[in-house]
């Protein structure tokens, strides 16, 4: 099925096209039926035009010759409708409920206005000595299986990676878990997608996805920032 999306967004997750198939399936059987419904409105239209000499016919729809025009058309968009259903579910699962193993976690906080990011250091497990911290740059690896833990530090917020095909709404007072494997190099936006005030739109961050050598000379580049965390208190971080 042709891809819509990624016409206009690039597709930089694993699970990224599975979301873009269920929008094109959805938008191809709509355009399918839009069409249709166009094409069957005017024919009948110019078919029915007033002419002399002809009557007009007031037609109820109560005879079942009249009503199987309604009646064929309406189980035909239930069966769409279940092929959606089923693609949609399909999805939600792998995305939303199947959580599978990590191989790194990130955690994620969100704040008026902007995003905090927590990266395991060297030793690859966070709330270590060794953990880097940023703002509004979150550094991944390619190819490397990440759950990432949510919190907000006010108001909701929501976690938004077009690329990854990703939202999720960070709730004050939860940590929501969930998970993302990114395919493809390159630095791609963060969004705030949920309105959080007056600087909801002053809320932009980016992913930077590297592969594993750009990733550990990164890490190496945050050293000094690394050594200042290790000897701040933990109240002071």
């Amino acid at each position: 099925m042709f891809n819509l999306p990624e016409l206009w967004v690039p597709a930089a997750s694993t699970y990224a096209r599975d979301v873009d198939f269920v929008f094109s399936l959805i938008f191809w059987i709509v355009a399918f039926w839009t069409v249709l419904t166009v094409g069957v409105f005017f024919y009948l239209m110019v078919r029915f035009r007033a002419r002399d000499g002809v009557k007009s016919q007031y037609i109820t729809g109560e005879l079942k010759s009249e009503k199987k025009w309604i009646t064929y058309p309406h189980l035909l968009v239930l069966v769409c409708d279940v092929f959606i259903l089923v693609a949609a579910v399909r999805v939600w699962f792998t995305v939303k409920q199947d959580l599978p193993p990590a191989q790194e976690t990130v955690r994620v906080v969100a704040q008026q206005w902007a995003w905090s990011f927590v990266h395991p250091g060297p030793d690859g497990a966070l709330d270590t000595a060794d953990d880097i911290r940023t703002v509004d740059e979150l550094h991944v690896k390619a190819d490397t299986l990440y759950h990432f833990k949510l919190a907000s530090r006010d108001v909701l917020h929501s976690f938004s990676i077009p690329v990854f095909r990703l939202k999720q709404d960070v709730i004050p007072g939860r940590i929501i878990t969930g998970w993302f494997k990114a395919t493809k190099t390159g630095t791609y936006d963060i969004q705030c997608a949920e309105i959080c005030g007056i600087g909801h739109a002053l809320m932009p961050g980016r992913v930077v996805i590297e592969t594993p050598e750009q990733h550990t000379a990164w890490m190496a580049s945050q050293t000094g920032s690394v050594a200042v965390a290790a000897l701040a208190p933990r109240g002071q971080e």
